[in-house]
């Protein structure tokens, strides 16, 4: 299973929602890099679950028990591995869906690629359960590139149709603390109200929503990169995908680019305190697969989430008859709530991957 990512920093992803445990193996950590293990828990708090009458009422502490990979709080140069235990799983609220396949899950593609075997308890393998140790690697991640002065932020760009302010030109590391302090992952503290309303609402209509998260990654060196199939978009796009729900990735102006002129899209270049920058950022901190020393922007957008509770139409597969389900359980009504320390956790493996890499 290609559960895995990356070229000098490998990271594989294991465990599924409802096993015993969940975890990620990362392979070429950067030897003698300090973890501050508290501050790594921080991070992984942010993602986890039953926290907020908004997000799903599955009660995680989402603490890593790490195999190897460091001493006395350092890294010693061997894979890193870490798992978590899975403690609060509802199994028998998914049992019959191998045969009626919930629409827009992968119960059914899991069926046809594993004829019947695959353990979709809690959607298995599938699951954003196993973001949670994406988290772990993330957050490593995260120290160790600001341990370089690299910094890697995400804000709730939008959910359904509220949107948040975007990114400024420049953003900073005082804005990105300023995110995480807030209730929900802003900017503009004035759409949370509208937010939370969206969410809310869609819960009450037994029904969900989707959104967009928008990250940036500041102080990553300029000249990294390669063209064609191999640059940090296509790198980025690669791993962004891997998480569960993400149906979109674009890079600085992205697809409204599509709808602009040559002449309003282009970032006019100019010297600004002895440096070669850009007036604007359409490019998204990247041309022809390489980094240009602007602020690398991208926004991933994520689909509703497919588990709603009102009574939908299927398919019995043994039977090869129209049905319909119910789906039960505890679910996400906006699985971007929980998704935004899950993009920056990512971003930070890749560009990590990029800087010890090349």
């Amino acid at each position: 299973m290609s559960s895995e990512y990356g070229k000098t920093l490998k990271i594989s992803i294991f465990g599924e929602s409802h096993g015993k445990a969940i975890g990620v193996n990362i392979d070429g950590l950067p030897a003698g890099e300090s973890i501050d293990l508290c501050a790594l828990y921080d991070f992984m708090s942010r993602r986890a679950p039953g926290k907020s009458a908004l997000t799903t009422h599955r009660k995680e502490k989402d603490q890593p028990i790490f195999l190897s990979g460091i001493t006395n709080g350092k890294t010693n140069g061997f894979p890193l591995c870490a798992i978590i235990e899975n403690s609060d799983t509802r199994s028998g609220d998914y049992s019959g869906f191998e045969n009626t396949p919930r629409p827009s899950h992968a119960d059914y593609t899991a069926y046809l690629r594993y004829g019947g075997h695959a353990d979709m308890h809690g959607s298995g393998h599938f699951s954003g359960r196993l973001t949670a140790p994406l988290c772990i690697a993330g957050g490593i991640a995260k120290q160790i590139l600001e341990n370089r002065n690299i910094f890697v932020g995400a804000h709730l760009y939008s959910i359904g149709e509220v949107c948040d302010a975007p990114f400024p030109l420049h953003p900073t590391q005082t804005l990105f603390n300023d995110i995480v302090k807030r209730e929900l992952a802003v900017i503009d503290e004035s759409v949370i109200d509208s937010m939370k309303n969206a969410v809310a609402d869609a819960a009450e209509n037994l029904d969900s929503v989707g959104g967009i998260v928008e990250c940036a990654v500041i102080g990553f060196p300029e000249g990294i990169g390669t063209p064609m199939f191999d640059g940090i978009e296509n790198r980025l796009a690669h791993a962004l995908f891997g998480i569960p729900a993400v149906k979109g990735v674009e890079f600085g102006a992205g697809f409204s680019a599509a709808k602009s002129l040559g002449s309003l899209n282009n970032d006019p270049f100019t010297v600004q305190d002895d440096r070669i920058v850009t007036t604007t950022n359409n490019s998204g901190g990247i041309v022809g697969g390489i980094s240009n020393g602007m602020p690398i922007i991208m926004r991933t957008a994520f689909k509703p989430t497919p588990s709603i509770m009102q009574q939908q139409q299927t398919v019995n597969i043994s039977a090869l008859e129209n049905t319909t389900l119910t789906i039960k359980g505890r679910h996400d009504p906006c699985v971007v709530l929980r998704a935004v320390p899950v993009v920056e956790a990512v971003a930070a493996t890749v560009m990590l991957d990029l800087l010890i890499g090349g």
